[in-house]
């Protein structure tokens, strides 16, 4: 995603703050035609219809398979509750730390873990959006969308620029009021692949100003706790698969996503931290043939060859998590330290 220049003069500081984390060449996305035949060729071994966008934040290279194509979010498109929050955040209206109660009437089927424990339970609304992140609470979810309003999200889905994005209701709740004539469609939301991937960009880049302008310092604490909550996503099945085999709860993962799943849907947006630079993935698939709820559903090997296939061609090194300053993305990465071979010797 390009985001406008601020129309203020920024301090040389924040000036190379922003040069550091930006793509180098930001006003002229280029598209990589080979990688877009590598995706083609994959997609066309699917039996299934697949869309993606894959952006490299370094060096500005863009890949893609209908990028624009309306499609359904399923879970993904909690990543625009997600930028509301850190919207109502910076502006004041909410706190990580203000607590919320479950009550029974919010507690709904599918997967995460609240629907099916005993209210009123405290939490806070950090905790509340770790749980629909990691998890995809849906319990979470609903209890989040309550908080922040769903008026107040679209709102902010139409402010940073996204035209095709919405989320239409609460999980497993029929729509209230009136309703777009395409929601029976597209169900819980609608996005392209690359709407969603600049969603990821945002907090990869802490560009949380809808407005385009520069970032705020306490951004920077913003983005780092959103991006903590990705990168401890639980389903790795999709585009993380073959990209990272440690056990990333004891080591740090490489990887912030967040996957959507339907029968026929399998969807996974991902910010990657390889050893040439960050690279996001939005990436969708549906009307897929293989509905099972396995680890090993066709689509999910899909979009993890895929993401195989852009990491191996922007970056054959592979992957490095400690290149990204997860904490704080206005900060560098921490340098790394060479190894000290005397340090071992008795």
């Amino acid at each position: 995603m390009i985001f406008p220049r601020s129309r203020t003069r920024c301090t040389l500081f924040a000036a190379c703050l922003l040069a550091t984390f930006a793509p180098v060449h930001p006003l002229a996305a280029q598209e990589d035609q080979k990688l877009d035949q590598q995706i083609a060729s994959i997609a066309n071994a699917h039996k299934g219809k697949v869309a993606l966008y894959a952006h490299n934040l370094r060096t500005g290279q863009t890949a893609s398979l209908s990028p624009d194509l309306p499609v359904k979010t399923a879970s993904v498109i909690k990543m625009g509750i997600l930028l509301d929050a850190a919207e109502q955040i910076r502006a004041g209206k909410a706190t990580l730390a203000e607590r919320l109660v479950l009550t029974q009437p919010n507690q709904v089927p599918g997967s995460g873990v609240l629907g099916v424990l005993t209210p009123p339970i405290a939490l806070t609304l950090g905790d509340t959006l770790t749980l629909m992140v990691v998890l995809s609470d849906n319990t979470a979810t609903n209890m989040a969308i309550d908080r922040l309003g769903l008026d107040h999200i679209n709102a902010t889905l139409r402010a940073a620029g996204l035209r095709q994005t919405v989320l239409y209701k609460k999980v497993y709740e029929p729509p209230q009021g009136p309703m777009p004539p395409d929601q029976p469609l597209f169900g819980l939301g609608k996005t392209t692949p690359r709407e969603m991937a600049s969603i990821m960009e945002r907090f990869a880049t802490c560009r949380l100003a809808l407005d385009g302008s520069a970032p705020l310092p306490a951004d920077g604490l913003i983005c780092g706790a959103i991006l903590k909550m990705l990168r401890n996503q639980q389903d790795r099945d999709s585009l993380p698969r073959y990209l990272e085999s440690l056990d990333t709860s004891e080591h740090g993962s490489a990887i912030a996503n967040k996957t959507g799943a339907l029968d026929a849907v399998r969807n996974d947006v991902a910010l990657i931290s390889t050893k040439s630079g960050p690279v996001v993935i939005a990436a969708f698939t549906f009307d897929n043939a293989d509905q099972r709820w396995t680890g090993d559903n066709e689509a999910e090997q899909t979009l993890g060859r895929l993401a195989q296939a852009i990491v191996a061609r922007w970056s054959p090194g592979g992957l490095d998590a400690d290149a990204f300053p997860w904490e704080n993305p206005l900060r560098p990465a921490a340098p790394r330290t060479a190894p000290n071979p005397a340090a071992s010797q008795p």
